[in-house]
């Protein structure tokens, strides 16, 4: 069991159990450091366990399997979804993923000898944290604080997220009905995530953002993937749209769009941006400030202005993802310690975006590498042309190469479709080492698989490169 008995003074106090704050505290226990961990939730984990990144990606892989959206591909087969069917009974694994990912955090504080706190902390001055729990307060000293409190979804003055039809994208998991129709404002991941995996349930979904692309950051050719897989769905995409007062009529919510047609829809998500969970710490007394969207600003030691305070994770801002923000941690713990050992975080960051398809990329884009002065050429292999492809209905899918002509290095890897996030970390460990294309031609690859694709992939570089 955790230690229920709790010092007045720490190497190492972490607020927020996240997977920044319960990396950096194993990080800092494993080099012998005494650590605290405090979170105000009723169990550790923060939103990547119990309102993000595990619940929702849950809810999509419901929502493929109780669909039957691969067996329309594979069979042809059309599957509805029981019209009484309701969000809990759809997430009734999220619970249970919840529970075992909790257990596990629970036993790896536990291993590492961290004692671990349940209330909440705000700061009495820069060395000194005072924890609000059950049984009364209690003031905790330590040598380094870390900040992972994580972020919360922003929310506009005006909208009344009270109305259990208006839901920002922590709440919407908690609804207790599939609605027939739902606005999601917002084309960014999280909207365009969860607008894909409410339209695989049959919900007629109007994804509307104000900027003229969703995803922009992603290779043009993947988006143009994503934005067919969309329409495929049956989602309306509305880009270059901004929009007005968000309010209820009846049994339905009104968006207004200026200069056009409000939109009407059962229920809205408002899904454009988050901010960080900074409130409510005390840390004016500490001499810290967050900026105009919650966030605190860090060096590459994730330092804040008062060097002993760290901050990592959702609530530093950008890229705001789990994989880095468990880095961060614990690169964060290792400069403050002096631990010759994790100085920095990598530099190429793979994403992984969880729509329908599936999305995962790292590195340059076609674009991006022009804009950088790089002479790049690109190969692609089609998921319809893969037996593996085949097997597994995915007939949209593709693997993109970026590789630079003089060097013949990989730049650039993009993928669409299935297990997209797993296989880009074939082409990242490559471009890590400094690899040339020509490792995938080499590499035997099993058969029949998706990974397969990347030799095809390369021979299509190969042929740019020199088209005999």
């Amino acid at each position: 069991m955790l230690r229920s008995v709790v010092q007045q003074k720490y190497d190492l106090v972490v607020i927020g159990s996240g997977p920044a704050g319960e990396k950096a505290a194993a990080q800092a226990a494993y080099f012998d450091q005494s650590v605290l961990v405090i979170d105000r939730a009723p169990a550790p984990g923060g939103a990547a366990v119990h309102t993000g990144t595990l619940p929702s990606k849950t809810l999509r892989e419901t929502a493929i399997y109780l669909s039957g959206h691969r067996s329309r591909q594979l069979y042809g087969l059309s599957v509805e979804l029981q019209a009484d069917a309701t969000v809990p009974v759809l997430m009734q694994r999220k619970d249970h993923i919840a529970e075992v990912e909790v257990r596990r955090i629970y036993g790896n504080l536990e291993r590492h000898g961290i004692d671990y706190l349940k209330g909440h902390a705000r700061f009495a001055d820069p060395h000194t944290v005072v924890v609000e729990t059950e049984e009364g307060e209690q003031r905790v000293q330590g040598r380094f604080f870390l900040v992972a409190t994580g972020s919360t979804p922003r929310q506009p003055e005006g909208i009344d997220f009270a109305d259990d039809q208006i839901h920002d994208s922590d709440e919407i998991l908690t609804i207790t009905r599939l609605p027939r129709s739902m606005i999601v404002l917002g084309g960014g991941v999280i909207g365009c995530e969860y607008a894909c995996m409410f339209a695989a349930l049959g919900v007629h979904i109007t994804l509307v953002d104000a900027r003229e692309e969703i995803l922009p950051f992603l290779d043009h050719e993947v988006v143009d993937h994503l934005q067919d897989a969309l329409e495929h769905l049956g989602v309306e995409v509305l880009l270059g749209t901004r929009w007005g007062h968000i309010h209820r009529e009846g049994d339905e919510v009104v968006v207004d769009i200026p200069g056009a047609e409000a939109l009407v829809a059962e229920d809205c998500l408002f899904a454009a941006g988050r901010v960080g969970a900074t409130r409510n710490l005390g840390l004016e007394a500490a001499g810290l400030a967050p900026n105009a969207r919650g966030y605190l600003e860090v060096d590459d030691g994730f330092r804040t202005a008062v060097p002993h305070i760290l901050a990592a994770g959702d609530v530093v801002g950008f890229p705001a993802l789990a994989s880095t923000s468990m880095e961060q941690g614990r690169v964060a713990v290792c400069r403050a310690f002096d631990i010759g050992y994790k100085r920095e975080v990598a530099t190429m960051l793979p994403y992984g975006i969880y729509t329908i398809p599936e999305i995962s990329a790292v590195g340059h884009t076609e674009a991006s590498a022009k804009e950088a002065g790089l002479d790049v050429v690109v190969g692609r292999a089609l998921y319809c042309d893969n037996a593996r492809g085949a097997i597994a209905g995915d007939r949209d899918g593709m693997t993109k190469l970026v590789v630079e002509r003089s060097s013949r290095k990989v730049v650039g890897v993009h993928l669409v479709g299935e297990h997209a996030s797993e296989l880009v970390h074939i082409g990242q460990a490559i471009m890590i080492e400094g690899g040339r294309v020509d490792a995938f031609i080499d590499m035997v690859f099993n058969y029949p698989t998706l990974a397969e694709s990347y030799k095809y992939a390369a021979y299509e570089c190969l042929k740019a490169m020199d088209p005999r």
